[in-house]
């Protein structure tokens, strides 16, 4: 042993002939084993550093080898801890919604992502400036959370899993610490402005050089708590962008503050010359006052989306397996589950009604106002409200596996990906930024060699002026106001592109079944053939259609009770064709003709315009045909004209018969469809359609939408459709009013507009401003308000969008 060397991290002896060694505090410090070194290390790497600053013992027990810092997050690791936040993505994937403390700017999100995402066992990483809430996908054979959020840590920022109610904690601290920093910005200014005026009139009045001295001394100290406490902030963000190489705005800023008062510290110092301690305070409180409105306005433009989360309730009445009710906290829910929803409670999972009639208010989740039915058998919501008798709710899906867990993962990824402007504008910012350091440094030299006098005052107003601040927040606050508006209203965009593609769009292609009608067809006849007996047919037809989501099975089943369906085996689909499987151990095939080529079909019955046909066969015979029926969708036509109003092509693409096709086309007015198409032939046509060159937006709800979902440059899926549907869509029709499809291309034309008066205002006046700033004719307190005003105008311009 070497007596008289011990290990930095534990205090035992290192032992002879050993090298273990990690820098710590800047100092190459010796460890005692591998195991000191790995936990040393991993302090170091996840700049907990302070640890050994602070620490007034050594640690006696391995238990203590390790901060409790990182310990805590370990805890997250833990899959009862992660059921609450985590959702599962196909049983190998990991998806997890944190909330992200002390970001400040678009460079703080870039950062964040762009770490994560260099990370081995990270799939996915996306931020939501708006939120400033992130969704981390990860292998967790790879990585572990807790390992993801010692990463963000490391970089300076704090993550911690998402709840509604923590979020609004957060916010609530901010807001006030925001007020603070805001409150003391404006109480030195105001100081530093009285102190000023004697300045201004000093020559005229007399100002004795001693005064002015005294004054000057006064003016450094009330400059120091804004300088050193309400500008901190700036100073962060900047050096996390120098430390990582990206030019943020809160750079120039941060050296115009820091260049200023290092300046007007040497003439206070010296005591002759000018001082700008006036400007930097009041330059700080408008960067202040200018962040905490767009903090406001932003945290204003999300609250549609925080309401989502708000509508779970923390505790939910159980019955026991004696049928006795209980108060249990959310956490406790599980998988099968009974729960009693009284008149006017929130339901607090996904489920099934066992028992009771009643209406329900699902208005936040759809945007429709009107209650819906409810009776045995019906789906429910968590976060819809039941209004009228008591229901008992059997929980098919509870926490990150409820309907509305799956919008809100929706709605994050939308307000994460940014779309092609918001990308432009950060580019721009980027090297706009980078332009004006480059340009400081000249300018500075020509003044330093024209008058040396001003040169700090130019430099000041230079980097003052230009900030990028409106650049940065022209298109982010107008997406996220038009977001926050549409799901006001029960559309959902679930891509960041789909509010500006929607502005581009001349044509839209619509399907038939579930989206210009109801999707809900019934039966009007049934016809069997041979010695088939109508009740049998019914009965094999509802049994291998209970296992379809096409929206002519619901007509099936709903004619046959669960109880006397029969078990199917190997039930397979055949998108476009229809449904087959083994019944009693035989073959059975109900579709259209395609689905069986090995039977010979009967002379089909001349049927209603808008009806279809569905044959049940087996492998030998046509043992029926089925005759259906659907409504068109309230407000079809209304939603043709205005679409013709603003010169938009409609087209139906569908796999329905043509004559079918044709009574509902007429119907709508729509001059152009096509029928008797698969879901390669849907997509074909959209192809075709696109190679005119139009910009073509696609409105469907079935698994043999998909396809031609996923084709079109922008899509809307029907809110009752397929899940395949839904995950294809860019745009989600929560409720049932085919009308929003024309407020949201309005809203996006709208946007798209806004966007660009927002990006000319803010290069205009970069523009403009930063010739008469480096001409000596803008002093730096002009600059400060310049700059917060143009800021402001971009935020108020985007709010019109709510």
């Amino acid at each position: 042993m070497t007596a008289d060397v011990t290990c930095y991290h534990c205090g035992l002896p290192v032992p002879d002939n050993t090298d273990f060694q990690v820098a710590v505090l800047g100092q190459r410090r010796r460890m005692c084993c591998h195991g000191c070194q790995a936990v040393a290390e991993s302090i170091v790497q996840n700049g907990l550093e302070g640890y050994y600053e602070h620490r007034t013992e050594l640690p006696q027990t391995a238990e203590e080898l390790v901060p409790d810092e990182l310990r805590q997050l370990e805890l997250y690791d833990h899959p009862e801890v992660q059921k609450s936040f985590v959702h599962d993505e196909s049983g190998e994937l990991l998806e997890a919604s944190l909330i992200l403390e002390d970001i400040t700017c678009a460079a703080c999100i870039w950062l964040n992502e762009r770490h994560l995402q260099q990370l081995d066992g990270v799939v996915m990483a996306s931020i939501n400036y708006s939120s400033h809430r992130a969704r981390v996908r990860w292998d967790d054979k790879k990585i572990r959370l807790s390992q993801i959020l010692a990463e963000i840590r490391k970089l300076g920022y704090h993550a911690h899993p998402f709840s509604a109610q923590q979020q609004q904690e957060v916010r609530e601290h901010q807001r006030r610490q925001d007020f603070r920093r805001l409150a003391i910005a404006g109480l030195s200014a105001g100081q530093v402005m009285m102190v000023a005026v004697a300045f201004y009139a000093g020559p005229a009045q007399g100002l004795e050089p001693a005064t002015a001295q005294l004054l000057r001394w006064f003016s450094l100290i009330m400059t120091m708590p804004a300088m050193l406490y309400s500008a901190w902030p700036f100073y962060q963000a900047a050096w996390r962008s120098i430390r990582r190489g990206h030019v943020g705005m809160d750079v120039p800023i941060s050296l115009g503050l820091i260049t200023g008062f290092i300046g007007s510290v040497w003439v206070t110092l010296h005591g002759d010359g000018i001082v700008y301690y006036d400007t930097l305070t009041m330059l700080i409180f408008f960067l202040l006052a200018t962040r905490y409105l767009e903090r406001h306005a932003r945290e204003k433009s999300i609250e549609a989306a925080e309401n989502l989360h708000r509508l779970i309730p923390p505790m939910a009445t159980r019955l026991d397996e004696n049928q006795q009710p209980q108060i249990v906290p959310l956490h406790d829910l599980q998988v099968g589950d009974t729960l009693l929803v009284k008149p006017g409670e929130t339901i607090a999972g996904d489920g099934t009604v066992l028992q009771g009639i009643s209406q329900v208010d699902e208005s936040l989740l759809t945007g429709e106002s009107r209650p819906v039915p409810k009776s045995l058998g019906d789906h429910v919501y968590a976060g819809s409200i039941n209004y009228e008798s008591p229901l008992q709710v059997q929980v098919g899906g509870v926490g990150e596996q409820t309907v509305i867990a799956g919008i809100a993962r929706l709605l994050d990824r939308a307000q994460a990906e940014k779309p092609r402007l918001a990308r432009v504008a950060d580019i721009v910012a980027v090297y706009f930024t980078t332009i004006l350091l480059v340009a400081v440094v000249v300018i500075g030299l020509v003044w330093w060699w024209i008058a040396p006098e001003r040169c700090f005052e130019i430099i000041l107003a230079v980097l003052v002026v230009s900030c990028p601040c409106a650049l940065s927040l022209a298109a982010p606050a107008a997406f996220a106001a038009a977001g926050s508006h549409l799901v006001g209203r029960g559309v959902l965009l679930t891509r960041g592109h789909a509010l500006e593609s929607l502005a581009q769009v001349r044509h839209i292609v619509f399907d038939k079944t579930g989206t210009l009608t109801m999707g809900r067809p019934r039966i009007t006849a049934v016809l069997p053939y041979g010695d088939a007996q109508r009740e049998d047919v019914l009965r094999l037809a509802a049994s291998l259609e209970q296992s379809s989501e096409h929206p002519l099975a619901r007509s099936f089943t709903e004619m046959v009770n669960t109880a006397q369906r029969l078990p199917v085996l190997d039930a397979g689909n055949q998108p476009g064709k229809g449904i087959s499987g083994e019944i009693n151990g035989e073959r059975y095939y109900i579709g259209n003709a395609a689905l069986n080529t090995n039977v010979t079909y009967p002379e089909p019955p001349v049927l209603p315009p808008g009806s279809s046909l569905v044959w049940l066969s087996n492998p030998r015979r046509v043992l029926a045909a089925f005759v259906l029926a659907d409504a068109m969708r309230p407000g079809v036509g209304q939603l043709m004209a205005s679409l013709k109003e603003r010169q938009i092509m409609v087209s139906i693409l569908s796999g329905d018969r043509a004559s079918s096709v044709q009574h509902f086309a007429d119907v709508a007015g729509i001059t152009s469809w096509k029928s008797d198409l698969t879901p390669e032939g849907k997509l074909a046509a959209l192809r075709e359609m696109q190679q005119q060159g139009n910009v073509v937006a696609m409105v469907g709800d079935g698994i043999n939408d998909a396809p031609v979902l996923a084709g079109a440059q922008v899509s809307f899926a029907m809110g009752n459709g397929t899940q395949m549907a839904r995950a294809s869509g860019d745009i989600i029709l929560l409720g049932e009013n085919l009308q929003e499809i024309d407020h949201a291309i309005a809203t996006g034309r709208f946007t798209v507009s806004v966007v660009r008066q927002n990006f000319t205002w803010a290069l205009i006046y970069n523009a403009v401003a930063l010739p008469f700033a480096a001409a000596g004719l803008i002093a730096p307190w002009m600059a400060a308000i310049g700059m917060s005003v143009s800021s402001l105008i971009v935020i108020l311009n985007s709010l019109r969008l709510r």
